[in-house]
């Protein structure tokens, strides 16, 4: 039993090491070939970066929906955003002071609140996410890459604006390998990771919606969490926010509508789920109540919001 658990446990971080090198090799390949074939970076900034930062939701919860484990798939997207305003927001805000852009501010954080009680609204009709709903969340993130585009084409800096360069070292057969390497260690460590947290819940005796909310959620959100810390500590605070605004408006509008798309069957919505939401949706609050009038997040603001992912954690256990 135990050394069945041990196995199992090795296969997720396995699995979430393979999800994440290979978005990373993925995006980097697809950004180099867009700029061989003098595709602007504006448009591989909005598209195959931004892709990239939800590419771990969006392979666990595609693949979760298909194999018919659709507590995975949503539980692995609400999670995520909870823990990346609680806690990553929370970690980050601690170590060094966080700057929020005005538009960020008025804009994308009411955005993540809306869309949030929309998805909320969406899976209590008929307890599920279906083709429909899909097409719905799909119109809204169209509406936001539109918005995004808007702002780029201002001059304004946003999250997505990492876009590689092209060297020498980049010849299209090495382009088309690191695209075809990448994609496949996606779609691998998206099937090991689903299948290794299956296993542990079962052994365990839990729900797949908890392992979502918790395992999951924290192995998906690693690389926003990376992002964050790194970018305040270079002092790119207001990107550090961006990134993590930008990555929760992708998960419910792009991962779970793209899901919801090609589910062969409605994604199943618990109402356990609804009370997971409000909790999505109240953290999104605090973090905008405790940002200052200079627009930075207050301490205390970090500090409550930890507490408040610790007695979310412990809530759901």
């Amino acid at each position: 039993m135990i050394g069945g658990m041990l196995v199992q446990v090795v296969l997720l971080i396995v699995g979430f090491i393979l999800l994440m090198k290979g978005a990373d090799v993925f995006v980097e390949g697809a950004s180099k070939v867009a700029l061989k074939f003098h595709i602007p970076q504006i448009v591989i900034g909005l598209t195959i970066v931004a892709f990239g930062t939800s590419a771990p939701e969006a392979a666990i919860s595609i693949t979760s929906a298909i194999k018919g484990s659709s507590d995975l798939a949503v539980g692995n997207v609400i999670g995520s955003n909870i823990m990346n305003v609680l806690l990553i927001l929370g970690i980050t805000g601690c170590i060094t002071s966080l700057r929020v852009k005005k538009n960020t501010y008025k804009y994308e954080i009411p955005f993540v609140i809306v869309i949030t009680g929309l998805l909320i609204v969406l899976g209590m009709n008929g307890n599920s996410i279906d083709f429909a709903d899909g097409l719905i969340l799909w119109a809204c993130f169209l509406l936001f890459l539109f918005y995004l585009y808007r702002l780029t084409k201002k001059g304004e800096e946003t999250s997505l604006d990492e876009v590689e360069e092209l060297t020498e070292k980049d010849t299209a057969l090495r382009l088309i390998l690191m695209l075809i390497l990448g994609m496949a260690a996606i779609v691998i460590g998206s099937q090991v990771t689903i299948d290794a947290a299956t296993n542990i819940a079962k052994a365990l005796g839990i729900s797949q919606r908890i392992i979502g909310l918790t395992i999951v959620a924290f192995g998906t959100s690693l690389p926003e969490l990376i992002t964050s810390v790194t970018a305040g500590l270079k002092g790119k605070d207001d990107l550090s926010v961006g990134n993590i605004v930008g990555s929760n408006i992708f998960n419910i509008l792009f991962v779970l509508g793209t899901t919801a798309l090609v589910s062969p069957t409605p994604i199943t919505f618990k109402s356990s789920f609804i009370i997971d939401g409000l909790v999505a949706i109240a953290a999104m609050v605090l973090f905008f109540v405790f940002i200052n009038k200079n627009y930075r997040l207050r301490k205390i603001g970090a500090i409550v919001m930890l507490v408040g992912y610790m007695a979310y954690f412990i809530s759901i256990l």
